[in-house]
């Protein structure tokens, strides 16, 4: 059986280079976005969509007490740090967008992660409403629906996914999911112990609203200075016992039909 596998980003190490979303493009023959300013920092992309796979999000802020030194929040001279984060699909493990796909356009792979199938998907939307993270996108070019397949070509082949392997400072890392975790949690101890009290896990526990993501990040503040939720919940979890009221509400219904139609028998 193939171990899961997936993302740890580490963004006490991103220095907003952007390498990512240069070779998520290029493998994936993304289209181009971003290309004009948008006036939002040094930040072109701005999110998450269709044509725009990985996302290094540029957040600036007041500095804390210089207690550690971390490359991506140094201080300036002014008093401000930036907190940057390769933002991307988390591949839940619990997965709204599979549970609404009426094509099953969307797949579980044998390696755990979540893809779209460019040529049975027919554009319907129904995915892009239920995601909790608003990562889907339909394209207008092609009117399908798009988002990261964490390189499931490459994968195949033994390859690490392309933003994986373009990452210099090794922000990005890929790998079974289970070994990814262990690291991590080693390294939000050690930046604790080193003075930054805020560094956490984020989509790491099995246990939290969407299973646990496959693509988890450690954050050096809340979830929402990063504009991630706080608490991700997977939007189809209440299907199962709202079909049970339905059905029941219906049965109620039809016995209540008969039971006029046979009260109406002369």
């Amino acid at each position: 059986m193939t171990d899961r596998m997936g993302f740890f980003t580490d963004t006490s190490v991103c220095i907003g280079c952007k390498a990512c979303e240069v070779a998520c493009k290029t493998w994936n023959e993304i289209p181009e976005d971003g290309i004009e300013l948008s006036g939002m920092s040094y930040d072109n992309t701005v999110g998450l969509g269709a044509s725009t796979w990985r996302h290094v999000a540029f957040i600036e802020q007041p500095a804390p007490p210089a207690t550690v030194q971390i490359p991506a929040v140094t201080a300036a001279a002014d008093s401000m740090r930036w907190l940057m984060s390769s933002d991307v699909c988390k591949h839940c493990t619990e997965a709204a967008c599979l549970d609404v796909c009426p094509t099953g356009a969307l797949m579980r792979t044998e390696f755990g992660t979540v893809v779209v199938q460019d040529d049975i998907c027919n554009g319907c939307g129904y995915c892009v409403a239920a995601c909790p993270f608003g990562v889907i996108e339909r394209r207008e070019a092609d009117g399908g629906a798009h988002k990261c397949t964490l390189c499931y070509d490459r994968l195949g082949d033994g390859l690490t996914p392309a933003c994986a392997q373009a990452c210099p400072t090794e922000s990005i890392q890929f790998g079974p999911l289970d070994e990814l975790r262990e690291r991590a949690q080693g390294r939000v101890t050690a930046l604790q112990q080193a003075g930054e009290t805020k560094a956490r896990l984020y989509l790491d526990d099995p246990e939290d609203g969407i299973g646990g993501g496959g693509a988890f990040f450690l954050l050096l503040d809340e979830p929402e200075v990063y504009g991630l939720p706080p608490d991700p919940v997977v939007t189809t979890r209440d299907l199962p016992r709202m079909w049970k009221h339905v059905t029941l509400a219906a049965l109620g219904l039809a016995g209540a039909v008969l039971a006029a139609t046979r009260g109406a028998r002369p």
